[in-house]
């Protein structure tokens, strides 16, 4: 693994820790009527407050999520794709957020998925020149 690689996946671990300690902002003074009456009543009843990592739908996060062919070129799609889905739920999230303490972090995370995508891409372009160049070993 190449420390490049380390680095990103460090970051994006941030994310979530990041997203995981919003939620529990939000859950910490709230109810279970409250959370039941959000939607949130039945992950409150199997994980009280505790952060469970999950989509919207309660699909746990999981390496299934993970896709890898260990061909560059199409890995390094998968990359780009997946940028451009997390910046789209982060700005699902702005439309439907209120609280400033919610709104920063996000704006934050939706600019980071934006320099991610870039750095993906220009990955992207340099393999793409180099992968017909005759290999020395």
């Amino acid at each position: 693994m190449r420390k490049t690689d380390t680095y990103a996946g460090s970051e994006e671990l941030a994310h979530l820790e990041m997203v995981g300690t919003i939620v529990h902002q939000l859950l910490a003074d709230a109810d279970p009527e409250a959370l039941e009456a959000s939607g949130y009543g039945s992950t409150f009843i199997l994980h009280g407050k505790g952060i469970y990592p999950s989509d919207a739908n309660g699909v746990p996060y999981s390496a299934a999520s993970i896709q890898s062919t260990g061909n560059p070129i199409v890995d390094l799609n998968e990359d780009l794709a997946a940028e451009q889905k997390a910046k789209a739920v982060y700005e699902n999230i702005l439309e439907m957020a209120d609280d400033p303490d919610v709104i920063m972090p996000i704006r934050f995370l939706r600019e980071r998925e934006i320099v991610h995508y870039q750095r993906f891409g220009e990955t992207l372009r340099i393999v793409e020149e180099q992968k017909n160049q005759k290999k020395y070993f």
